[in-house]
C-alpha cells in the first residue's frame, strides 16, 4: 500500500527536462561513442600527436650531462617543437597567455597611511586568450579538413570502384588510407588491342597495377595522381611492358625531387586467351603466386623503384596462370602493420590466411584478410596506407 505522502508516476517535469537536455548534449558531444571508444580515440590521437612532435626531439643521453639537465633540455625541445608549428602571431598569443596564467603581478607603494598592495589576477584573461587561440586553430583545421575531403573525393574518382570483367580470372581489390588521402594506387583496365607489342602478342590484354608512393597524405596523393595519369597515357601507346615501365620511370624521375619521392610498383599485363601474365616488379613487395598445388612463387623480376635512376632498365618476368591459382599483390602497409606489442603482421600470417581460404571467391578472401588485419592491430593507429589486390584464375 502506498501512503499518501508517497508519490507514484514520472519525475517532475523540470528534472525530466534537465535529464533530456543533458542526454542530448552528451550525445552531441560524443557522437554516440561509448566511453571505451572515446578512450581509444583519445589514445590514438595522443599517440599521433606525440609522434608528430617527437620527430624533432633528441632525447639520447649525452656524456657529461646529468639526468635532470637532460630532461630539462628535452622539455625545451618539446616546447619549441610545439611553438614552431604556430604562425609568429599565434606564438606571441600563446606566450602572452602562458605569462598571464603563470604570473600574477602585484604593485605596492608606501604612504603615510601605510603600505598599499594591489594585485592583478590575469589568469582568467590568460585562459580566455588561450581559448581564442584554440578557436583560431580549430578554424584552420576545419578549412583543411574540408579541402582534404574534396581531395579524397577526387582521389576516389581516380581509383576504380569495381574491377572490370576479365575472362578467365576473378579480381577483388581494396585500399584503406592511413590519412584522409593516400599514396597507394591500384587499377585494372584493358589496353587497346594495338598498344601491346610483346612478342607474338596480338590478343586483347589487361593491365594490372599496384603502386605505393613514398610518404603519406597530400604529397603522396599528388604524386599518385600523376602516376595514374602517366600510366593511362603511356599504356594507350604501342609499347611493350618494359618500354611502358621505362617511360613511367623517366616521367617519375622528373617529379621525384632527386629520388626522394620514388614509387614502388608492380605492373603486369594479362592475356586471357593464353592465360599468360607478363610482369615487372619495380622495387615493390614481391607478390605471392599460390599455385593450385599449394606451392608459392614470388614475382620478383624487375628493377629499381620508379623515380630513382633515369636510365634504369627493367627485367620482365612471365608466368602462365592455371585454374585455382591465386595472385596476391599488396603494399607494405599490409605486412608492416603493427599491434600494441610492436609486432608486424608479416607475410607468414598473410600466407596462412590465403592458404586457409583457397576455395573462396576473391571478394570474400579480401574481406577475411582485412578482418584478420583489424583483429591483429587492435587499437594501434594505422601508420601506412593499406592496399591489397587478389586475382584468382578460374
Amino acid at each position: 500500500m502506498v501512503s499518501p505522502s508517497q508519490s507514484v508516476g514520472p519525475p517532475p517535469l523540470g528534472r525530466q527536462s534537465f535529464r533530456t537536455r543533458a542526454g542530448q548534449f552528451w550525445q552531441r558531444v560524443t557522437d554516440g561513442l561509448e566511453l571505451n571508444q572515446l578512450w581509444n580515440q583519445f589514445r590514438t590521437e595522443a599517440r599521433a600527436s606525440y609522434n608528430l612532435y617527437s620527430r624533432e626531439i633528441d632525447s639520447t643521453p649525452k656524456a657529461g650531462v646529468r639526468q635532470g639537465r637532460r630532461w630539462v633540455d628535452v622539455g625545451k625541445q618539446f616546447f619549441w617543437a610545439i611553438l614552431d608549428k604556430l604562425s609568429p602571431a599565434r606564438r606571441i598569443l600563446l606566450l602572452l597567455a602562458l605569462a598571464m596564467i603563470v604570473f600574477n603581478p602585484e604593485v605596492s607603494w608606501t604612504t603615510k597611511g601605510g603600505t598599499h598592495v594591489v594585485g592583478f589576477d590575469l589568469r582568467l584573461w590568460g585562459g580566455l586568450l588561450m581559448f581564442f587561440l584554440l578557436i583560431l586553430e580549430v578554424a584552420d583545421r576545419v578549412v583543411m579538413k574540408r579541402d582534404l575531403q574534396i581531395a579524397r573525393e577526387i582521389q576516389m574518382w581516380l581509383l576504380p570502384a569495381n574491377p572490370p570483367h576479365v575472362p578467365g580470372v576473378d579480381i577483388a581489390f581494396a585500399t584503406r588510407p592511413a590519412n584522409t588521402v593516400a599514396g597507394d594506387y591500384y587499377d585494372v583496365f584493358a589496353r587497346p588491342p594495338y598498344a601491346s607489342t610483346e612478342p607474338a602478342s596480338t590478343n586483347q590484354s589487361f593491365l594490372i597495377a599496384v603502386a605505393d608512393v613514398a610518404g603519406k597524405s597530400i604529397p603522396a596523393a599528388m604524386l599518385m595522381a600523376t602516376f595514374q595519369a602517366s600510366l593511362k597515357t603511356l599504356s594507350a601507346t604501342p609499347s611493350s611492358l618494359a618500354d611502358l615501365v621505362m617511360g613511367m620511370n623517366r616521367y617519375a624521375c622528373s617529379n621525384s625531387q632527386d629520388g626522394l619521392r620514388f614509387t614502388t610498383a608492380f605492373l603486369a599485363e594479362y592475356e586471357p586467351e593464353t592465360h599468360r601474365l607478363t610482369y615487372i616488379n619495380a622495387g615493390h613487395n614481391q607478390p605471392m603466386l599460390r599455385r593450385k598445388t599449394g606451392s608459392i612463387a614470388r614475382l620478383d623480376a624487375g628493377g629499381l623503384p620508379l623515380g630513382i635512376n633515369f636510365d634504369a632498365t627493367y627485367q620482365t618476368g612471365s608466368v602462365t596462370l592455371e585454374g585455382g591459382d591465386w595472385l596476391v599483390v599488396f603494399t607494405d602497409g599490409v605486412v608492416e602493420a603493427i599491434n600494441e606489442a610492436g609486432t608486424e603482421y608479416g607475410e607468414e600470417r598473410l600466407t596462412s590466411i590465403v592458404n586457409g581460404g583457397t576455395e573462396l571467391p576473391p571478394i570474400k578472401m579480401l574481406s577475411r584478410i582485412m578482418v584478420d588485419l583489424d583483429f591483429f592491430v587492435g587499437s594501434t593507429p594505422q601508420h601506412d596506407d593499406i592496399t591489397c589486390l587478389l586475382l584468382k584464375a578460374i
